[in-house]
């Protein structure tokens, strides 16, 4: 996942995530962290704010899931139209199954 993130970042090809994945990916351990650092100074991070938190909990609701971190990446591809590149892909086809999604 590293080594195709960095060829969208030399490519120019705008990164965005959610604040949770950061967190997930973040308590890999420090020879992690590294190339995690490299790849967060070149992707926007949307954070999860009250108001979309309240959308999260209808989007689990009505899809019958529990996951806030699934449903906000699959909220940031829906508002900017885009796939979403994950190693989780029938997580977030269960929260939206139009989304595209690319499994890695």
């Amino acid at each position: 996942m590293v080594h195709l993130l960095r060829r969208f970042v030399e490519a120019g090809t705008p990164l965005v995530t959610s604040a949770g994945v950061v967190a997930q990916v973040w308590r890999g351990g420090s020879r992690q962290q590294v190339p995690i650092a490299y790849l967060l100074r070149r992707t926007q991070v949307i954070d999860m704010t009250g108001a979309v938190a309240k959308v999260l909990g209808r989007m689990l609701g009505l899809s019958r899931t529990s996951d806030p971190v699934d449903a906000h990446v699959v909220l940031i591809a829906r508002e900017r139209g885009w796939p979403v590149l994950t190693s989780d892909p029938e997580d977030l086809r269960a929260i939206d199954a139009t989304l595209v999604v690319q499994a890695i």
